[in-house]
């Protein structure tokens, strides 16, 4: 069976052509250093008017949002199931716009917040939550993990 890309972009934004590539190749690497060799992603750039309709139509909140993330699997311990196959996670949705705000906003680069938005939207595909204060600080405290091993 051929390998399917562990990571698969659809780029629909020209502000940051440079951008996707540089996800696709951190992605790739955290999941190679997780032991998730059979994991596919589906990732989205987009703008903020493509992700406003998203969380519009998915969550019920009409406004842009930074990260968007729809699981495949609403637990991804099923996948041990089925070994031999590829893994889908789901989809993660980043807005490039709203990304490049927060990163002027925060004070550290495009890229920065672009892999931690990427990371935040890999855990929600892992079923992490952040709907409590002890889920909150869970989450947090893994995507500082991930953000160190890359």
């Amino acid at each position: 069976m051929q390998k399917l890309p562990a990571i698969q972009m659809d780029d629909q934004h020209s502000l940051y052509p440079e951008l996707g590539e540089f996800l696709v190749s951190k992605g790739e690497e955290l999941l190679e250093k997780l032991g998730l060799d059979k994991a596919v992603i589906s990732l989205v750039l987009c703008d903020d008017p493509t992700i406003q309709e998203i969380n519009r139509d998915w969550r019920q909140k009409d406004q842009p949002t930074d990260v968007l993330s729809f699981p495949q699997e609403e637990d991804p311990s099923e996948f041990e199931e089925h070994e031999d196959m590829p893994q889908f996670y789901g989809d993660i949705v980043i807005s490039v716009e709203t990304c490049a705000r927060q990163a002027e906003e925060w004070k550290h680069t495009m890229e920065d917040e672009a892999i931690r938005l990427w990371i935040h939207g890999f855990l929600h595909l892992c079923g992490y939550d952040h709907q409590s204060e002890e889920e909150t600080l869970e989450m947090r405290g893994k995507e500082l993990e991930l953000l160190e091993m890359i």
